[in-house]
């Protein structure tokens, strides 16, 4: 089931971690939370081949990891309007959804690659380097965020 933010915590047994998604054409970036919902951990990219293996290793980490949700970058436009990647998202969802019973979330994603990306620059990460880190590392600042806006709680959790 699709479940706003401010939901979550409702839909979540206390002591599970949540997975971070950064769905992309090629990889799946995944992060993971801990226990307490305070840190996001980059974890491992999946590399795409077709939906039903993918889906196969998203949820074989996520029962692996005792994930009781799952926290996805929805990719915007930087004016808020959903274009044709947010679209692929929602369809990539659409066909999760009677494959599980965990929760999704959609998270606003813009700029996370960027800032992921700029940070590898600046610590001087190689090519080849920032190419095998940048899924995760974008899943990981995509949750992270949500994490931090839970944290606040600016969705009503006290």
């Amino acid at each position: 089931m699709i479940v706003e933010a401010q939901q979550i915590r409702g839909e979540v047994a206390s002591g599970r971690r949540l997975l971070g998604l950064d769905l992309g054409t090629k990889t799946i970036g995944l992060a993971l939370s801990d226990v307490n919902w305070t840190i996001a951990t980059p974890l491992e990219t999946i590399k795409r081949v077709k939906f039903t293996p993918d889906v196969e290793a998203l949820l074989g980490l996520a029962a692996k990891h005792d994930a009781g949700a799952l926290v996805i970058g929805l990719p915007k436009n930087m004016d808020g309007t959903e274009g044709p990647r947010a679209q692929s998202t929602r369809s990539f969802v659409r066909n999760l959804l009677p494959k599980t019973e965990l929760p999704i979330v959609f998270w606003d994603e813009r700029m996370s690659t960027a800032a992921v990306t700029r940070t590898l620059l600046e610590a001087d990460a190689s090519r080849a380097r920032r190419a095998e880190l940048v899924d995760k590392m974008a899943a990981a600042y995509i949750l992270q965020g949500f994490l931090d806006r839970l944290g606040y709680g600016e969705f009503g959790s006290e």
